[in-house]
């Protein structure tokens, strides 16, 4: 009797598993719900670099800027997106059911300010010690961190109420948030880091 009750938990777990792949987890579902994403983020890719392309201005004032640039976009992405997978987990296991401030979503959000904030600032020193030590001109490291911080925390502001309301919202309306928030937190996120940059280095240069 043991090892038929054995089994029969076996079954009934096997049977779990696959509705939870039918329903989650299967190829339609992972294609259906993200490639429509994707294929936004390709066309939000090219938008930031429209963005970048007309910084012509900005980058010749600000010699090292073209350095730091790349590395925000990359930051930003990696801490956003972050926040929309952790977000995504959270409300699968019901952690978070609606925005309110409850510890989880408050300590999410402020994990990924906190490190937009840390990771900036770092950046916009790095960014200045690489650029002379490749010999090339740099504005020197107090207004490269600036840029970078000022791009960094509003981007980062911005783009975490965009996840909390994109995870939330995806999965209210049935769609599975770990197909969804990420491509498009990525895509969002370039286009606002494209144009933080771009006001962020308008300001240091009013200053």
């Amino acid at each position: 009797m043991p090892h038929d009750t054995h089994y029969q938990e076996d079954d009934e777990e096997d049977e779990f598993a696959e509705a939870y792949l039918g329903d989650y987890a299967s190829i339609r579902s992972i294609v259906g719900e993200a490639l429509p994403f994707q294929l936004v983020a390709t066309f939000g890719g090219v938008a930031s670099g429209i963005v970048l392309s007309g910084m012509t201005d900005e980058l010749q004032m600000i010699p090292g800027l073209i350095v730091i640039a790349p590395a925000v976009l990359g930051m930003r992405g990696n801490i956003s997106s972050t926040l929309g997978s952790r977000l995504g987990s959270a409300i699968h296991m019901g952690l978070i059911t609606k925005i309110e401030r409850n510890p989880e979503l408050m300590n999410n959000v402020n994990g990924s300010l906190l490190l937009s904030a840390l990771m900036s600032f770092i950046l916009g020193l790095l960014g200045h010690f690489i650029t002379v030590a490749l010999g090339m001109q740099s504005a020197g490291p107090l207004t490269l961190t600036l840029i970078a911080v000022l791009a960094g925390v509003s981007s980062g502001l911005i783009l975490s109420v965009v996840a909390v309301f994109l995870a939330l919202g995806m999965f209210r309306f049935g769609f599975d948030p770990d197909n969804v928030v990420t491509p498009a937190i990525a895509t969002v996120g370039d286009i606002v880091s494209m144009i933080m940059i771009f006001l962020s280095a308008r300001v240091v240069l009013l200053l």
